[in-house]
């Protein structure tokens, strides 16, 4: 019987410079790399913006030390946010509540005119005082019912459409923000009263006042949700 003839195994060259393919694999890897170093510069565009450092609440003048710089994605700030490279405005008043590590929203910011209210101190209970702090949001109870029974008489101030009158605890305003909070000292001469500035919008400064002319018991009631002491 004949014998098949066995194919005679060729020798593998090394490729070549000139090896076409090879010259094209390179060039498709180059291309790639570039293409991606591009996509990942042009997802990673971030800008420097304003964000809190502490809380900012309505009525407050912009200092530096309350803001910090941080960077973010172009796409999630547009012209949103207070670029920081603007800098802080010369006239910058705070117009609603900015948490702290919250980017500060443009809308957020306004002059001295636009601020809807004036800050106003009012004494409160310390153990009170101890459950709220700057930027805290709280209803604002008036009771007038332990001066009006010394005096025989129902306390009575002028309000924004007539007169209201008082005689026990009843709600004068709502959600209102807390500036500063001040607690009372335990030294020689220091009162027992705490201290709360709070945010009185414009129309209802007047009523405040009277109430606490005439003597009311403030009492402030801190909303679900509103900013509180650590650990609290």
């Amino acid at each position: 019987m004949t014998a098949l003839a066995q194919p005679i195994a060729g020798r593998l060259r090394r490729p070549s410079w000139k090896d076409a393919r090879l010259v094209v694999g390179l060039i498709l890897v180059l291309l790639a790399t570039g293409l991606g170093a591009a996509g990942l510069r042009a997802a990673d565009h971030r800008i420097p913006v304003l964000a809190a450092k502490s809380v900012l609440v309505p009525g407050q003048r912009l200092d530096p030390s309350m803001l910090t710089t941080v960077e973010v994605q172009v796409d999630r700030t547009g012209d949103a946010y207070v670029p920081a490279e603007n800098g802080i405005p010369t006239d910058g008043y705070v117009l609603r509540e900015v948490r702290p590590g919250e980017l500060v929203p443009k809308s957020a910011l306004g002059s001295a005119e636009e601020v809807g209210g004036a800050p106003l101190a009012v004494a409160i209970d310390p153990v009170a005082a101890s459950s709220l702090v700057a930027g805290s949001l709280v209803d604002v109870y008036a009771d007038t019912s332990t001066s009006s029974t010394t005096s025989g008489t129902t306390s009575s101030t002028p309000g924004g459409s007539g007169s209201v009158q008082l005689t026990g605890p009843q709600r004068i305003l709502q959600r209102v923000f807390v500036a500063r909070v001040s607690a009372g000292g335990s030294g020689i001469g220091a009162t027992t009263h705490a201290f709360a500035q709070l945010q009185i919008p414009a129309a209802q400064i007047a009523q405040t006042i009277g109430l606490v002319n005439a003597g009311a018991k403030i009492t402030l009631v801190a909303v679900p949700g509103s900013l509180q002491p650590e650990g609290s």
